[in-house]
């Protein structure tokens, strides 16, 4: 039996030669940020739950929620609702068959970007 000449090629030259677009970044993290959001409504949950349980269970789950990782969890999971949002009504606009030439499509991105972190701090001062 004849042996096979082994070629010695890259293993994934696509990943050599590719370059991030900010349509595709946008993306992925639209999927980041809805199953990133499950971690605050875990917490959400756990403080509620707590609250029926008992006092002394209510006052460890208030603790963790106040403390600087509930801060941040909480901080986290309005940019999450934020971007999750915004990047929905872009969706819904591609889906209308506007903005899919690329410039539209990358101020959009910009726009998501920026429009949730705004709308972030701007949560998080009212609120």
């Amino acid at each position: 039996m004849a042996e096979a000449k082994r070629v010695e090629r890259p293993l994934s030259p696509h990943l050599q030669i590719y370059r991030p677009q900010l349509t595709s970044i946008t993306s992925i993290l639209t999927r980041i940020t809805g199953n990133g959001l499950i971690v605050g409504v875990v917490l959400v949950v756990w403080w509620l739950l707590s609250a029926a349980v008992s006092p002394e269970y209510f006052a460890v789950a208030n603790a963790v929620c106040t403390s600087w990782f509930g801060d941040l969890v909480f901080t986290a999971s309005a940019w999450a609702v934020w971007y999750h949002y915004l990047a929905g009504l872009r969706h819904l606009y591609f889906d209308a068959g506007h903005g899919l030439d690329v410039a539209t499509a990358e101020k959009l991105g910009w726009g998501v970007i920026a429009g949730s972190v705004v709308l972030t701090i701007l949560t998080i001062v009212i609120v």
